[in-house]
């Protein structure tokens, strides 16, 4: 049996590699140019090289993200770009514009394409035109029913794949290709500069009655009517593998390691599970406590469980909820003398009770903190500077790449 594939977003060279380590069977990733992240760190020709040589040496595959919308100048370079991605080993590059389309045809032909969902195929038919053009893969509109997603998959070719996103921010834009950036800031969310005012704070003014605001009431936090839930389908874990899709995607190439690793991980055991028994799969709610310990909004199946509803795209607030934060990613694992080496990402102390994970487990470990260290090998009560590497003795032991998280939860 063909398994569905894992796909991860990774924004930079540490988060390809704990995508990976968590779970991943693929990740998609940004280079410099053509990409839509801009925001995020994205990666550098040797952080590329490094990043597709240390996912295929796991058995794992790097897709490469050129799917802006380019006006005439972004044409410049994009033939050299995608010939210099097959050159390096890219597996696949995702595109949306039949420009790009067209130059990658003729620059790189046995390169595996991917179509962005950027370029809304909402239809069977639209996705046989874009497989007899060369696309291997459709990544297929957000605004797709599982039902519509079924008959997709029944109407196309067994040669053309399909993916789908089922955890990550909504736009509140058709698949993306939003004008409110642009509009109010000059920065083209379609060309990768997202200035992201859906997440804004917005009031009501009447015509003549300039000046004076009435809020839309929504929470003590402000009206964000613009903001979208969080979509999150790890519930429907059976029912997205039946309906035949080939890979089930997570948003969120300018999150955290640590939400990728912890998302990635939180459905890696739900589609595993689901392997190992497919009769007896029973949806297990330790899967979504996972899932709400990394910084998320609310969570919406949005589309999935029917057409456009007025559920579909119903906004709440901007702000993250339910914080645990990231302690700590673990760079050397427990030594003969109790030490690990940690690379802080906040603020700890001395007794703090921290949460343990790590790829190979299904479980969550409490332990204490009994020592700090610093690398000079100076006893510390607290260790207060982000992204320093300090020795932490802990009860239970740890390995490379084990995550430490704060035990109490942090709403801010």
């Amino acid at each position: 049996m063909k398994r569905v594939e894992l796909l991860a977003p990774a924004g930079d060279l540490e988060k390809l590699k704990m995508a990976i380590i968590y779970g991943a069977d693929a990740v998609y990733i940004g280079g410099e140019k053509f990409g839509l992240r801009a925001a995020s760190k994205n990666f550098t020709e040797s952080e590329m090289i490094e990043g597709i040589n240390f996912a295929h040496e796991h058995e794992k595959r790097v897709y490469v993200t050129c799917n802006i919308i380019p006006h005439n100048e972004d044409l410049d370079g994009a033939s050299e770009y995608f010939k210099y991605l097959e050159s390096i080993g890219v597996d696949a590059i995702i595109i949306s514009d039949p420009g790009f389309l067209l130059i990658a045809k003729e620059s790189v032909p046995n390169m595996e394409l991917h179509l962005s969902t950027q370029a809304n195929t909402t239809n069977f038919s639209s996705a046989k035109f874009w497989h007899s053009q060369g696309i291997k893969r459709i990544v297929t509109a957000r605004e797709l029913s599982l039902d519509e997603l079924k008959d997709f998959k029944n109407n196309i070719p067994s040669t053309l794949e399909l993916e789908a996103f089922v955890h990550g921010a909504m736009c509140i834009s058709y698949s993306g290709r939003c004008l409110i950036s642009n509009y109010f800031t000059s920065r083209d969310a379609n060309r990768g500069e997202c200035a992201q005012p859906c997440r804004w704070n917005y009031a009501l003014m009447e015509e003549k009655r300039p000046g004076q605001f009435y809020p839309v009431e929504q929470d003590d936090r402000g009206t964000y009517f613009f903001n979208s839930k969080d979509l999150c389908l790890i519930e429907y874990i059976p029912e997205l593998i039946k309906s035949g899709i080939d890979s089930l995607k997570i948003e969120g190439r300018i999150k955290t390691s640590y939400y990728v690793a912890t998302v990635v991980r939180a459905y890696r055991m739900a589609i595993d599970a689901y392997y190992e028994d497919p009769e007896n799969w029973k949806f297990n709610e330790a899967w979504m406590d996972e899932l709400m310990k990394v910084s998320y909004r609310d969570f919406t199946t949005a589309f999935f469980e029917s057409d456009d509803t007025s559920e579909s795209q119903n906004y709440g607030s901007s702000s993250y909820i339910r914080n645990f934060d990231f302690v700590g990613l673990v760079k050397s694992g427990t030594n003969q003398e109790g030490y690990a080496l940690i690379e802080q990402r906040n603020k700890f102390s001395k007794g703090e009770i921290v949460e343990i994970i790590g790829p190979d487990s299904n479980s969550v470990l409490l332990s204490q903190i009994l020592e700090i260290k610093d690398i000079k090998n100076i006893t510390l009560e607290s260790s207060n500077v982000p992204k320093q590497e300090v020795y932490v003795k802990l009860e239970a032991n740890v390995k490379e790449n084990y995550i430490l998280r704060r035990a109490v939860e942090k709403n801010d």
